[in-house]
């Protein structure tokens, strides 16, 4: 929201501005699957605090500096920070819930990804109405709420042990007398857990699918089916509003019409996906009603199964070795390398062999997350015992 304003302020070049995006989106997607396990180690509540802070301290001074490099360093001490939040929420959530619903509070919660980006853009316009061009107050606020936040979380976060708690349908870790051990697994440890690589190779496709959209739609609606630049940007939310609704039906769906089978069931939500971005490409020059209804399909499908993928399934694996955050943030890292690829994967497609080869490639990217999530739904239901889920 603020990149204009940066640019225009600080004389930054597009270069810049794309170098600055590099210096938030790398540390985030890499550091994910390297710091993952502190949770694990250290504890949710201490992490998150921790974490939180940091994003706070990184970005509180944000505003003041004018050195593309300093700028940059910052914003690879927030991704960084930003890292071990995921990870960490997955594993203090799935600790309060029973088993059985996991899918359906994974999903229901998931909505905060979409929720948060709308309260955030809509502070941020609000900030730049009142502020800009001075930036040191557009970064300054948002900065003071997530230190708020980090005391809050420090203060009234716990676990069902802390509070003296049972979970009723819950099972515990198996190779453990109880299951508070800490684990302190490294990447390798992670990635050799029993479906791990796939949930890992499911979470890059859709998350690559999900960014191309995110960054690119209004651009392609645009210049290619030629809607004015605030049609494009109205029409382009249709995505996101069908990921909010995805995302909280996902749960439902596979709770209570898949059988709860959360494999399968995001395997036909990602169908689903595949054939509402060919629709949508097909369709794309009927009008306005058609494009909204199939970008509104396409985000439900494509957004609905990541906080099942990185969430519930990811959790389901690290309560066998009570490492949960450390197997999400194996599972979400790994996706979000899509993110930091997304950018340079569209923009040569678009330059060479047109828009509309763009979409081809996010139906392709589907369909591998899609089997790569059907070979982890066989090996499920071909696999007898939890003990080939141990390292």
């Amino acid at each position: 929201m603020v990149k204009t304003d940066l640019q225009a302020a600080y004389n930054l070049s597009t270069t810049d501005l794309g170098w600055l995006d590099s210096c938030f989106f790398f540390p985030y997607a890499f550091m994910q699957m390297i710091l993952g396990n502190l949770g694990d180690k250290y504890g949710a509540r201490l992490t998150l605090s921790i974490s939180l802070v940091m994003m706070c301290l990184s970005m509180v001074s944000f505003g003041w500096w004018r050195n593309t490099v300093i700028l940059g360093i910052l914003l690879f001490l927030n991704g960084t920070a930003q890292a071990s939040l995921w990870p960490n929420c997955v594993k203090s959530l799935s600790q309060w819930y029973d088993d059985e619903n996991r899918s359906t509070i994974f999903g229901m919660w998931g909505t905060c990804v979409f929720a948060g980006g709308i309260v955030g853009t809509a502070l941020a316009v609000q900030l730049q109405t009142i502020y800009s061009p001075d930036l040191k107050m557009i970064f300054l606020v948002p900065s003071l709420i997530v230190l708020i936040i980090s005391v809050l979380t420090h203060f009234l976060l716990r676990t069902p042990e802390e509070m003296n708690m049972i979970v009723p349908g819950k099972n515990l870790p198996k190779h453990v007398s109880g299951s508070t051990e800490a684990r302190n697994l490294n990447v390798f440890q992670v990635w050799k857990i029993r479906m791990v690589p796939e949930l890992a190779w499911t979470m890059f496709g859709m998350k690559v699918v999900r960014y191309c959209l995110y960054m690119w739609l209004p651009m392609y609606l645009n210049l290619n089916l030629e809607y004015t630049k605030a049609q494009s940007g109205i029409l382009s939310t249709a995505f996101e509003i069908g990921g909010v609704f995805g995302s909280a039906g996902i749960g439902f769906f596979i709770d209570r019409i898949v059988g709860g089978k959360p494999r399968w069931g995001v395997f036909y939500a990602l169908c689903g996906s595949a054939i509402s971005l060919m629709l949508f490409q097909f369709t794309s020059k009927w009008g306005i009603f058609f494009n909204f209804i199939f970008l509104l399909l396409a985000g439900g499908c494509s957004s609905g199964p990541d906080s099942i993928v990185s969430g519930a399934l990811a959790s389901e694996l690290g309560e066998k070795e009570n490492a949960q955050s450390a197997v999400s943030g194996i599972i979400n890292g790994f996706g979000s390398v899509g993110t930091v690829i997304q950018g340079p994967l569209i923009a040569t497609v678009a330059t060479h062999f047109g828009w509309s080869s763009t979409f081809y490639i996010m139906i392709a990217l589907t369909l591998v997350s899609a089997a790569a999530i059907l070979k982890a739904a066989i090996m499920h239901g071909t696999g007898d015992g939890e003990e080939e889920d141990k390292i």
